[in-house]
């Protein structure tokens, strides 16, 4: 497969609006230049507008930094799923809250599927992307490959009924390894490789009303996908079956060692 570098194209409305991202993106931009040189590949897979659902890979602390900065190059606002508690932080929640980012539950309760609702809604209506982490928190894979996804990113696609884009990227574990105690300074900027995929298929899913075995089985073709496309990356064979925590015993969520 042969994947030539991202050229540059119109940005989106959302993007071209005054908004609280363009003071956030004077700064986080030049920052993360000195950390890494980010080379972005099939941006022109991201739609220039309307809404979407990004889903990348996630290894490193840093990483939605540097996700945050490929989706502003490729002319989208970067907004994320974010843990519900942390739009109670003063300062940061009006952040969270002033840049469209959509609070979610980590437990699962009974208004989980409301918040889910409520979080469709908003994309379809203002017409906005979202980021997702389907795994949840960084892979417990001990080689960084994707590990067993949550059903967050497809639940949010179906309902809202957006694309699901898979994204992979690699060489973000040179500047910050996984649950690292700092960064690395030197030598400067990092090459990080960001590769976006076609929209994944999820039209068999589509219509299941949630069922579990169906938001399972949805979920598992865009993990697949997001694990072929860092593959490319790194040149390797991703596992034929993604890492389960459950079967290592090992904590679904929070900082782990290996």
């Amino acid at each position: 497969m042969t994947v030539t570098p991202t050229s540059r194209r119109r940005a989106s409305a959302e993007k071209r609006r005054p908004s609280v991202f363009w003071p956030l993106a004077c700064v986080v931009v030049p920052a993360v230049g000195v950390l890494a040189r980010i080379e972005i590949e099939g941006g022109e897979n991201l739609p220039v507008d309307g809404p979407y659902v990004l889903a990348p890979n996630h290894y490193s602390e840093i990483d939605p930094l540097i996700i945050a900065v490929a989706t502003w190059r490729m002319g989208r606002a970067p907004r994320f799923m974010a843990k519900e508690s942390l739009f109670r932080v003063p300062v940061l929640g009006w952040a969270l809250r002033a840049t469209g980012m959509i609070p979610v539950a980590r437990a699962s309760t009974s208004g989980t599927a409301r918040q889910t609702l409520d979080a469709a809604e908003a994309l379809t209506t203002g017409g906005r992307g979202v980021i997702v982490y389907p795994e949840g928190t960084l892979t417990r894979d001990p080689d960084l490959w994707p590990m067993r996804g949550k059903t967050g990113a497809v639940r949010l696609a179906l309902e809202a009924d957006v694309p699901v884009i898979p994204v992979a990227h690699w060489g973000v574990q040179k500047i910050m390894p996984r649950y690292g105690k700092g960064l690395s300074l030197w030598p400067p900027r990092k090459r990080v490789r960001v590769r976006v995929g076609e929209p994944v298929d999820l039209s068999a899913h589509r219509g299941a009303d949630g069922r579990p075995a169906s938001l399972n089985a949805a979920t598992t073709v865009v993990m697949d996908r997001i694990a072929a496309l860092l593959g490319e990356l790194r040149d390797a064979q991703p596992p034929a079956q993604r890492w389960d925590p459950a079967a290592h015993q090992q904590k679904e969520t929070g900082r782990f060692e290996s």
